[in-house]
């Protein structure tokens, strides 16, 4: 993984978060011989399973699976994100080193509140990368476009990737996290949560329903709070 520029960069509050939402989308980009990163907000050290070097093996896997130019980690506190100049100024750096032309976040309605937070922060810190005198020791960056992917709540996607072709990639991205979504017994120390509870066949049944629609095998979902702009419809 280099340091050169992306040309998309996904934020989530966790690992697995990106996964969850546009898994597929982002390998359909990077196979296309995109430049697609990931930034973790928090190593999501308040999960009931697992721990923080598991999840970070799992996270280098599925970038491995994903075929990603980079993946970093905040390391900001999980469960203690909130709209601070501290958390704003970390997202709004993270942009300006990469310089993307797309930046991907969280839809800001879900059950989980960092995935709202993420959400709020980095629309904030788009904004806030391109103003020359915001933290002027970096050089400010003008993002095109700032898209929001669905993790647990689904809503009325603007915008949809046909995925298809590629689904079994995010299928694989997602096992990776077997710590996460694979049921097991007491005996190794796991609880029960809605993540370990068929959590990713109702994912998978989500992206096939909202394929259905149109006469698509699986589709991801996206929503622009700008308007999408198209040369010729067809």
């Amino acid at each position: 993984m280099t340091d050169s520029g992306l040309d998309i960069l996904v934020f989530g509050a966790h690992p697995d978060d990106a996964e969850i939402g546009m898994g597929a989308t982002i390998y359909k980009h990077t196979s296309a011989g995109l430049r697609v990163g990931i930034c973790d907000l928090t190593q999501a050290e308040m999960s009931s399973n697992g721990d923080v070097e598991t999840r970070r093996q799992e996270a280098e896997e599925a970038s491995r699976i994903l075929g990603l130019a980079k993946r970093t980690n905040l390391g900001l506190p999980d469960r203690g994100l909130y709209a601070s100049k501290e958390h704003i100024d970390a997202i709004t750096l993270e942009i300006r080193k990469h310089r993307p032309r797309i930046v991907m976040a969280p839809y800001w309605q879900d059950r989980h509140p960092d995935h709202v937070a993420c959400s709020h922060l980095v629309k904030e810190a788009v904004f806030n990368a391109k103003l020359r005198r915001y933290l002027p020791q970096s050089e400010p960056v003008l993002v095109e476009k700032l898209l929001f992917y669905f993790i647990n709540d689904v809503y009325e996607a603007g915008l949809v990737v046909d995925v298809g072709d590629v689904y079994d990639r995010k299928t694989a991205a997602l096992s990776a996290y077997r710590s996460q979504f694979t049921a097991a017994g007491p005996e190794n120390d796991y609880v029960a949560t809605p993540l370990n509870q068929s959590y990713l066949t109702r994912v998978e049944q989500r992206d096939r329903l909202l394929g259905q629609k149109l006469s698509l095998t699986y589709a991801e979902g996206f929503v622009s709070l700008t308007p999408h702009e198209v040369n010729l419809f067809m």
